[in-house]
């Protein structure tokens, strides 16, 4: 997972360097689910640097509260953290367009969501989702995105542990599996460079 991580990394600061900045956005991701498990909800700024209009990157943060519901016992514990991002984009000619991309984070969770247990060492959580999707215009600087997020890690203290999306069950229709798989929803401001593409696009007319 380090070499990976650290792959990732060399990779961004390469494609950083070949090209210049052409904008920035800030993003929020609202996150919720929920399950027999417990619930779980919070929000993850992330502030991107554009590179062209296919490709941004940066750092995010993440405050999220956990409640875990294990043979009658609540357990509240708040989250937080802070990683980098990384989202490719197809851009289309409408106001629907696709991304996809990678997201690592260092999360404070102080829970073990397999055995149940207060943590008292190796709180940190690291996630590192693989992330695909759509982002959708709204205005002239603003856009929704809706994707599907899988944690290749999946670490037991993972604090979306609780929220995981797809059950396996056998032919008894007991779950035999819950695999690493979040909804996420995020909205996007274009804080500089926003109209940068329609004026050249009106100049070209």
């Amino acid at each position: 997972m380090k070499n990976f991580v650290f792959s990732f990394l060399i990779l961004i600061s390469s494609v950083v360097h070949s090209q210049s900045i052409t904008g920035t956005e800030l993003g929020v991701d609202g996150f919720f689910g929920a399950s027999n498990l417990g619930s779980s909800f919070g929000i993850g700024p992330k502030f991107g640097l554009l590179f062209g209009e296919n490709f941004v990157v940066g750092p995010s943060f993440r405050l999220q509260q956990t409640n875990s519901n294990n043979l009658g016992v609540n357990t509240s514990i708040r989250v937080y953290g802070g990683g980098v991002f990384a989202h490719g984009r197809y851009v289309s000619s409408g106001k629907t367009h696709l991304y996809g991309g990678v997201e690592f984070e260092m999360l404070r969770s102080p829970f073990n969501f397999i055995n149940f247990q207060q943590l008292t060492n190796n709180i940190w959580a690291p996630t590192l989702f693989f992330a695909g999707g759509v982002k959708i215009d709204v205005a002239k600087s603003v856009a929704l995105t809706a994707g599907i997020y899988y944690d290749v890690i999946n670490a037991p203290n993972s604090p979306f542990r609780s929220a995981y999306a797809f059950q396996i069950k056998n032919d008894q229709g007991q779950v035999v599996q819950i695999l690493p798989i979040i909804y996420r929803l995020s909205l996007i401001i274009r804080l500089s460079g926003s109209g940068q593409r329609n004026e050249e696009d009106v100049e070209g007319d």
